[in-house]
């Protein structure tokens, strides 16, 4: 089983997803599979929000926790970058030097 240390680096939860997912057997999923695995934790998390709202849901529909969503979310990303060989901090880091010379207002 996969470890991660308490002062993991966004780098280490991306290499222990791809351990996890050799582990659980997820390894060779396609990326659009992985996408769409993504869309459909994301409509969890919409659910879980609704609920957390006190917005009507189906009452016969089972609600995950919104934390428990988002990390579903992350892992999925991870898995995604990692198919593309994505340093998902260097992605994030270069982003945001292309947003601070955007005008947001």
């Amino acid at each position: 089983m996969p470890h991660l240390t308490p002062s993991a680096t966004l780098r280490d939860f991306q290499h222990y997803v791809t351990q996890l997912e050799h582990e659980r057997g997820f390894s060779q999923q396609p990326v659009t599979e992985k996408c769409l695995l993504l869309g459909e934790e994301v409509g969890e998390l919409f659910k879980a929000v609704r609920k957390s709202q006190g917005i009507a849901i189906d009452p016969n529909s089972k609600v995950g926790e919104i934390e428990d969503e988002l990390a579903d979310i992350f892992i999925y990303l991870c898995s995604i970058a990692n198919r593309y060989d994505i340093d998902l901090e260097q992605a994030f880091i270069n982003k945001e030097e292309k947003n601070k010379q955007r005008k947001w207002l």
